[in-house]
């Protein structure tokens, strides 16, 4: 077992969220929850960092900042995208300017849906993590993992509505 999976240090991206999960991320520094007593440290460095925890809906304005934290962490790494905007872009998924979830900017490695994600079910992801951050760490060691490469420029003319992309559907408005 290595020091990342004993003490693994997590940085914290909100990808434009309600901010219900992210109070339940800090619940889980609180002395009731206390992950530090797993090891578990916040970090505000992607360099420092071994799990990327992102809560909210990826967007036209934060997909790009949310691929350079990812790409600015070290191999192995893990995401963790936590709360229903975060896994599938939650209510805010038919909005004009929302991609969807963080799968749509970065590869993504435990999911923890809810709205407003529970603690314990952050934890439990984290945990679920950790195991995923060692097969990745071995599999480094042993030549291996190849890195995940981030999406492409992907914009809100991208999104799919109605069975065709926004961009084709106002290709089709402006040609007919």
């Amino acid at each position: 077992m290595s020091s990342t999976i004993k003490s693994p240090w997590i940085i914290h991206y909100d990808a434009s969220s309600c901010n219900g999960c992210d109070i339940e991320v800090l619940a889980c520094l609180t002395p009731l929850y206390d992950v530090e007593r797993f090891g578990i440290i916040n970090t505000g460095n992607p360099k420092h960092a071994d799990i990327l925890l992102v809560t909210g809906s990826v967007n036209e304005r934060n997909i790009s900042v949310l691929q350079q934290i990812y790409e600015q962490m070290i191999e192995p790494k893990v995401v963790i995208a936590c709360g229903i905007c975060a896994t599938t872009g939650g209510i805010f998924k038919e909005c004009y300017n929302t991609l969807g979830g963080v799968d749509k900017a970065v590869p993504v490695d435990v999911y923890a849906p809810g709205c407003a994600v529970r603690p314990e079910a952050i934890i439990d992801a984290v945990v679920i993590g950790l195991s995923i951050l060692e097969q990745k760490r071995v599999a480094l060691a042993q030549g291996k993992l190849v890195s995940e490469t981030t999406a492409e420029c992907v914009t809100a003319a991208d999104k799919i509505v109605d069975g065709q992309t926004v961009r084709a559907a106002a290709l089709k408005i402006t040609k007919g």
